[in-house]
C-alpha cells in the first residue's frame, strides 16, 4: 500500500486563518468529488471557521475522563475503518489525553499515512521544537507541545498561512479569534506588534530553507549545473591574507540588500603551488564570517579560478566576491590572477567582485611556489624554447656575418636548453641539448653541412653541451616535484591541522565531519558504516550526500577502511593515491567522533544512574523515622483495639480509630510527596498544558486544610493561565498546607492572585516565624526543614515538590517576607499564550 501524502498549512501565530485554509481546501477537494472527511478540527469557537464545517462529513471523536473532567480526542481507528482518501486533522503538535491510543497527534496522523490515507493538517511556527528557544526569547513563553522537525520537514507540501501583524491585530481586536474578556490580554503580552513581526519572520525565513532544500534536491535529481539566482548567495574567495576581512564585510553588506541573503567565505588550499594563507588569519577570518551569521568552508583544489567556480555553482552562488591581486605590476607576466580568471570564465549566470583593498599591488610577501609539476603553460614555453629557439638561433647566427667561434656558439646553445630547462622541466630540455647539438655538429663544426667531426676535441665539446644541458634539466624537474610536494604536504598539513584542532574542541559532529570530507574532496556522497563482526552485515552509521546511502565498502568509488569492522564510504569520483592520505585522517577522526559520542551517551546514562542512586539513599536515610511514627501509632492504635483483656469504651474506641486515619493519612501524604519527587528528579512529569481559569484550581487545593484556616482573594477578571492543572492543583496545595503548618492559630493563610504583564501570580501568605534571607534557598531542597520542625512533621518534601511542579509547567517558585512577619510564597504561571483546548461541547451548528 502506498504511503499517504502529508500537507501542512503552517502559520505565524494562532488566528492567521490556517483551520480556515484547511477547510476551505476540503470543499474544494469535495465539489472535485474527493472522499474527505473532518477527523479531527477545532473551531474554536470562531463563527468563521464553524460555518466552513458545513457540508463536511465528520468522524465521531472519541470521549476520554482524565482527572473527573471528560475530553474529546479524534478516534483513530474509526478514520482507519471509514479510510477516506483525504483526512484533515487540525493541530498537528497537539499532546493527547492520556490513556489515547499515541501521546501526540502527530504519531496518530503517522498512522494515518502508513494506511494510505493523506492527510491535511495545521501547524504554528513556534510548536517546532528546534526554535523553542528562539520563541521563548521572542515572546518569553517556553511552548510545552512542540513537533519534532523531521515529522514537518517531511511533509511534501508545506503551504504558509501568512498575515500582517496590523492585520492580526485588528482580527483580534474585532472578536475573531478569541472571546471578548481574554482580548485585551492577548493584545498586550503575545499579540504585541513586536512579538508578531518576529514570528512571522521566523516562519518566512523556516519556510524559504525547506523551498532551498526542494531546489537543491530538485536540481540534484536532474543534474541542473546552470545557476538559479532564486535567492541571493554570495561566495566570498580568501587567500589567507589580511584583505580577507574586508572582502567578508563587503560580502556581508551585499547579502543585506535581499531579504535571505546568504555568505559563504572558502578557502582553497592549494596543491599546485600557491603560498599557504596565515592561519592566524583564517581563523579570525572564520570567526567573523561566522559572527555575521555566514558559513566557512576549507576545500582542497589543484586550480584556485576552477575550484573556486565548481564550489560556487555546487552551492548554487549567485554572486562571488574576490579581492584584487596583491601582485606587483611585474608579476603579471606569470598571468592575469585569480580575480581576472574567475571574471573570465565565471558565465552570465555569476557576477563577480573584484574588491580593492590596501593589500592590493604590494605583492604576497612570500615567493610564489610552482606546482603540479610546472604547469602546462609553462611546459609549452619549454617546449618551444627547447625545440624553436635553437632553430631560430642557428637561422640568426647563420646569415649574420659575424664569427664568433665554436665555444661561443655552444654557450648560445647552452642558454636556450637552461632557459628550457627552467620554463619546461626535463624533457624539453633535453629535447633542445639533442636539436642543439645536431645544429651544433652540422652547421658549426667543422666539417660544416655534414654530421662528422675533425677535430676529437670537438666531441668532446659536444658531450659535454649534452651531459651539462641534461644535468640542469634533471636539477630543475627534481626542484618541480619537490616544490610540488611540500605545497600539496602544506596544503594536507592545514586541512588535518584544522580538523584535529575542531575535533579536538569538541565542536564537530559526526555529520559535520562527514559532511567536511564530502565537501573538500568534492564527493557526493560519504557514509560512515561499521558491523559487529567479520560475518555482520554492515549498517550505515552516519550519512550525508544526495545519493542514497552505501550499502557496502565494495559498491562505493573510494573506501577507507578504519580497523576491521568499520570504513569510510564515498562516491562521486575516484581519488587519486595522494588524497588517499588525508582521507585516512578523516576516517581515523570520524571513529573518534562516533566512539566519543557513544561515550557521552553512556556517561550521560551512568550519571542518572548515580542520580537514582543519590536519591534511593536520601530516600531511605529520610523515612527510616517519618514512616515509622505514623506506622508505630497504627500499630498501637489496632493492637489496643484487638486487646482482650481491656474493654473499650466508645469514646475510647473512636478516639483510637481517629489515630488510626491520622496515621494513614500522613502515611499517605509522606508517600504521594516521596513518588512525586521520585518523579521530578528522573524527568518523568510530562504536564498536559491547557487553558483553566485559577478560580477552578485552587479552590481544589485546599481540600486538605482545616476549615476556616485559609482565606481566599482570586479576582474574577484575571487572564485564564496555561497550565496542567492538576500539577498545578499539587503545588498550590503543598505550599498552602506547608504555610497553615506554620502560621500560628486564629492566623488563617492568605492566598490571593493578580496578573502581572504576561504572567499571572499566586501569593501564598502566613504570619508564622519567617525564614532568613540566607536559607530561603535551602528551603526547596529535597530533604531540607527549617528551624527545629518535629521529625514526625515530614520529610521536608512539600515544598520541593511544589517548586519542582512549578517549573515542569513553565512557572516558578520563590520565597519572600511577609510584611508585617511570616513568610510569602509566590508562584508565577504563565498566562494563555492563544492555544485553547479541547472541549467536550462542541456545538453542531454555527452560532452566528
Amino acid at each position: 500500500m502506498a504511503r499517504g501524502k502529508l500537507r501542512i498549512y503552517l502559520g505565524a501565530a494562532p488566528g492567521v486563518g490556517k483551520t480556515y485554509a484547511m477547510l476551505s481546501e476540503a470543499h474544494r477537494r469535495v465539489e472535485r468529488g474527493t472522499d474527505c472527511v473532518v477527523a479531527f478540527v477545532e473551531h474554536h469557537d470562531r463563527p468563521r471557521t464553524e460555518v466552513m464545517l458545513h457540508g463536511l462529513e465528520q468522524i465521531p471523536r472519541k470521549e476520554l475522563e482524565y482527572r473527573g473532567t471528560r475530553f474529546t480526542e479524534m478516534d483513530v481507528d474509526a478514520v482507519l475503518e471509514r479510510a477516506p482518501a483525504v483526512a484533515l486533522v487540525d493541530e498537528l503538535p497537539h499532546t493527547n489525553i492520556p490513556g489515547s491510543r499515541n501521546a501526540k497527534r502527530w504519531q496518530d496522523i503517522e498512522e494515518l499515512l502508513a494506511a494510505g490515507i493523506h492527510v491535511i493538517s495545521t501547524c504554528n511556527i513556534q510548536h517546532l521544537e528546534s526554535l523553542g528557544d528562539i520563541v521563548e526569547s521572542i515572546t518569553g513563553i517556553r511552548q510545552k507541545e512542540t513537533v519534532p522537525d523531521e515529522m514537518v520537514r517531511r511533509a511534501d507540501q508545506i503551504e504558509l498561512v501568512d498575515m500582517s501583524p496590523h492585520a492580526l491585530r485588528r482580527r483580534m481586536a474585532h472578536g475573531n479569534i478569541y472571546k471578548s474578556h481574554k482580548i485585551n490580554a492577548a493584545l498586550s503580552n503575545y499579540f504585541r506588534l513586536g512579538n508578531l513581526t518576529a514570528l512571522r519572520e521566523l516562519a518566512l525565513l523556516w519556510v524559504a530553507d525547506r523551498v532551498d532544500e526542494y531546489l537543491q534536491e530538485y536540481r540534484s535529481e536532474h543534474r541542473v549545473s546552470k545557476i538559479w539566482g532564486s535567492r541571493e548567495r554570495i561566495v566570498v574567495g580568501l587567500t589567507g591574507g589580511p584583505e580577507g576581512r574586508t572582502l567578508i564585510r563587503r560580502a556581508a553588506r551585499l547579502a543585506e540588500k535581499g531579504a535571505g541573503g546568504e555568505v559563504l567565505a572558502v578557502y582553497i588550499a592549494r596543491s599546485d603551488g600557491l603560498a599557504s594563507g596565515s592561519p592566524k588569519e583564517l581563523a579570525d577570518q572564520r570567526t567573523l564570517i561566522e559572527d555575521l551569521g555566514g558559513t566557512f568552508h576549507h576545500v582542497l583544489g589543484e586550480d584556485i579560478p576552477s575550484a573556486l567556480l565548481e564550489f560556487a555553482r555546487g552551492v548554487n552562488a549567485t554572486q562571488i566576491v574576490v579581492g584584487t591581486s596583491r601582485r606587483r605590476a611585474w608579476q603579471y607576466i606569470f598571468g592575469p590572477g585569480v580575480g581576472a580568471t574567475v571574471a573570465v570564465d565565471s558565465g552570465p549566470d555569476l557576477d563577480v567582485h573584484i574588491v580593492t583593498h590596501e593589500e592590493a599591488a604590494k605583492g604576497r610577501g612570500l615567493p610564489v611556489a610552482r606546482g603540479a609539476r610546472l604547469g602546462r603553460s609553462r611546459t609549452i614555453w619549454g617546449w618551444l624554447a627547447g625545440v624553436l629557439a635553437p632553430a631560430l638561433l642557428t637561422l640568426l647566427l647563420t646569415h649574420v656575418d659575424v664569427r664568433l667561434g665554436l665555444a661561443n656558439d655552444m654557450l648560445l646553445f647552452l642558454t636556450l636548453t637552461v632557459a628550457a630547462a627552467l620554463l619546461g622541466g626535463f624533457l624539453p630540455a633535453l629535447a633542445s641539448a639533442l636539436v642543439g647539438s645536431f645544429l651544433l655538429n652540422w652547421f658549426f663544426t667543422p666539417p660544416v653541412d655534414r654530421l662528422s667531426i675533425a677535430d676529437p676535441k670537438n666531441i668532446l665539446a659536444l658531450a659535454i653541451f649534452v651531459l651539462v644541458a641534461a644535468s640542469v634539466a634533471s636539477v630543475v624537474d627534481l626542484a618541480a616535484r619537490r616544490t610540488h610536494q611540500a605545497a600539496r604536504l602544506r596544503a594536507e598539513s592545514e586541512i588535518l591541522s584544522f580538523l584535529a584542532g575542531s575535533v579536538l574542541r569538541g565542536e564537530t559532529t559526526l555529520d559535520a565531519l562527514l559532511e567536511r570530507v564530502r565537501e573538500t574532496f568534492a564527493m557526493d556522497t560519504v557514509v560512515l558504516l561499521e558491523r559487529e563482526g567479520d560475518t555482520a552485515p554492515w549498517t550505515c552509521t552516519g550519512s550525508v550526500g544526495d545519493v542514497s546511502p552505501i550499502e557496502r565498502p565494495e559498491d562505493a568509488d573510494v573506501d577507507m577502511p578504519v580497523g576491521d569492522d568499520m570504513a569510510l564510504a564515498l562516491t562521486g569520483r575516484v581519488l587519486p593515491a595522494e588524497d588517499r592520505r588525508v582521507l585516512a585522517a578523516f576516517a581515523a577522526q570520524a571513529a573518534v567522533v562516533l566512539d566519543r559520542q557513544r561515550l557521552q551517551t553512556q556517561a550521560d546514562h551512568a550519571r542518572k544512574l548515580a542520580e537514582g542512586d543519590r536519591i534511593r539513599t536520601a530516600l531511605l536515610a529520610a523515612v527510616s523515622h517519618d514512616l515509622r511514627t505514623p506506622l508505630a501509632g497504627i500499630k498501637a492504635s489496632v493492637t489496643s483495639l484487638r486487646s482482650d483483656d481491656i474493654e473499650w469504651s466508645d469514646e475510647d474506641q473512636a478516639e483510637l480509630l481517629a489515630g488510626i486515619e491520622e496515621g494513614a493519612d500522613r502515611l499517605d501524604q509522606l508517600i504521594g510527596n516521596l513518588l512525586d519527587m521520585s518523579r521530578l528528579q528522573t524527568g518523568t512529569v510530562t504536564p498536559l498544558i491547557r487553558e483553566v481559569d485559577l478560580d477552578e484550581v485552587v479552590p481544589m487545593a485546599l481540600g486538605g486544610v482545616p476549615e476556616g484556616s485559609v482565606t481566599l482573594d482570586i479576582p474574577e477578571d484575571l487572564p485564564i493561565v496555561a497550565v496542567d492543572p492538576g500539577l498545578l492543583e499539587r503545588s498550590v496545595a503543598n505550599i498552602v498546607e506547608n504555610a497553615v503548618k506554620y502560621s500560628p492559630a486564629g492566623e488563617p493563610v492568605l492566598v490571593s492572585a493578580s496578573a502581572l504583564g504576561n504572567r499571572v501570580e499566586v501569593r501564598v501568605a502566613d504570619r508564622g516565624p519567617g525564614v532568613p534571607d540566607d536559607a530561603k534557598d535551602r528551603i526547596f531542597a529535597p530533604f531540607q526543614r527549617y528551624s527545629d520542625t518535629p521529625r514526625g512533621a515530614g520529610v521536608g518534601l512539600g515544598l520541593a515538590v511544589a517548586r519542582g511542579f512549578a517549573e515542569a509547567i513553565g512557572g516558578t517558585l520563590d520565597a519572600e517576607d511577609t510584611p508585617g512577619g511570616g513568610m510569602t510564597m509566590v508562584l508565577t504561571v504563565p498566562a494563555a499564550a492563544g492555544h485553547l483546548p479541547a472541549r467536550a461541547d462542541l456545538p453542531a451548528a454555527a452560532t452566528s
